[in-house]
C-alpha cells in the first residue's frame, strides 16, 4: 500500500473555516453501552474533522459500522488503528491476520473516504491552522521494559509471573513479520522517512493509538503493562519534528499532559466499568489544543 493509491488533492482537502478539530480513542463498541454511545455523536459544525486514535472494536463487521457511522456525519475522519482492530479474535468470521488484515481495513476505510497512515497525510486549515495530521501505525516494541528489567525477555517473564500480560500476545499476529517488535521497527522506518519528506514549515499533530513517549505510563496501576504501550524509538519525535500536538489513546486514562512545550492528549472512552466509575469524558469528543507555532 502506497500513498499514491490516493489523490493529494483530495486526502489534503482543507477544513473550511468554522470547523473544529476533535479526536476520541478507544470506543470499544463491542460493549452496548458504548455502541449506544457512538450512536449519539455528532459534530458541533457541518466541517468538523474527527481523528480516532484506535480501539474502535474487534470484530471487522463493527470497525467498519462505527466508521461507516463517522464518516457519514464528519466532514473528515482520519483513522489510526489500535491494538484492538489488528486482533483475529475467534468470533471475527473474517480470518485475515497481521498485515493482511490491516492492510483489508485500510481498503475499507478508503472506500468511505476515511483517511488512514497509508494515504498522504492531510492539511488541517481551520482557525489555528495550518497543521498537518499525521495517523500513525507503529504498534511498539517492548522497549517499555517492566521495572527491574532490562531485555524484552525479562520484561515478558515479570509480565506473566505478575499476571499483567495483554491479550494481543494471544490474538495480534504479526505475520508476515517473525514478531511484533520486528513489525514495529519496519513501520518506524516507513513513517520517518515520510516524515522527511513533509514542509518542516507546517506543523504536525501526531495521531497514534500509543503515546510518543513513555511519560504517560508512568500513572498505570500495573507498570508491566506498559511495554505494549509504545517504542522508544519515537521518543524524541514531538522534539525533532515540528509537532503542534500529540494525539494518543490505549491508555484509558483520558488527560492532558505536556512535553518539552507540546500537548499530549489522552482521548479514550474506554470500557463501560472504568467510564461509570469516573464519568464520562466530557466532552467524549476532545477538541485538540494546538501548541502556538515555533
Amino acid at each position: 500500500m502506497t500513498a499514491e493509491n490516493r489523490s493529494d488533492a483530495q486526502a489534503a482537502r482543507p477544513a473550511p473555516t468554522g470547523g473544529r478539530l476533535l479526536a476520541v480513542s478507544d470506543l470499544h463498541i463491542s460493549y452496548q453501552e458504548n455502541r449506544d454511545l457512538v450512536e449519539k455523536l455528532q459534530p458541533t459544525h457541518p466541517d468538523d474533522w474527527l481523528l480516532v486514535a484506535g480501539d474502535v472494536a474487534e470484530l471487522a463487521t463493527s470497525i467498519e459500522w462505527a466508521l461507516g457511522l463517522l464518516a457519514e456525519r464528519f466532514a473528515r475522519v482520519v483513522w489510526a488503528p489500535g491494538n484492538h482492530e489488528l486482533w483475529t479474535h475467534p468470533e471475527d468470521p473474517l480470518p485475515l491476520r497481521g498485515v493482511a488484515r490491516y492492510e483489508h481495513l485500510v481498503e475499507f476505510c478508503r472506500g468511505i473516504g476515511v483517511l488512514t497512515p497509508e494515504d498522504p497525510y492531510p492539511v488541517w486549515e481551520g482557525a489555528d491552522g495550518p497543521v498537518r495530521i499525521v495517523p500513525l501505525f507503529l504498534l511498539y516494541d517492548y522497549s517499555f521494559r517492566a521495572p527491574g528489567t532490562s531485555t524484552k525477555e525479562a520484561s515478558l517473564a515479570a509480565a506473566y509471573e505478575s499476571g499483567i500480560v495483554c491479550a494481543d500476545e494471544r490474538m495480534l499476529h504479526p505475520d508476515p513479520f517473525p514478531d511484533r517488535d520486528s513489525w514495529c521497527r519496519e513501520r518506524v522506518r516507513l513513517t520517518e522517512e515520510r516524515l522527511a519528506a513533509c514542509d518542516p514549515d507546517v506543523p504536525l499533530v501526531f495521531v497514534n493509538h500509543y503515546p510518543l513517549v513513555r511519560h504517560p505510563t508512568e500513572v498505570l496501576w500495573y507498570p508491566e503493562f506498559a511495554q505494549w504501550c509504545g517504542t522508544e524509538l519515537t521518543a524524541d519525535w514531538h522534539r525533532r519534528y515540528n509537532t503542534a500536538a500529540m494525539i494518543y489513546g490505549h491508555l484509558h486514562i483520558p488527560r492532558r499532559t505536556s512535553y518539552d512545550g507540546v500537548p499530549f492528549e489522552e482521548v479514550s472512552l474506554g470500557y463501560p466499568r472504568e467510564w461509570r466509575k469516573r464519568g464520562l469524558p466530557d466532552p467524549l469528543l476532545r477538541e485538540v489544543v494546538l501548541r502556538a507555532a515555533r
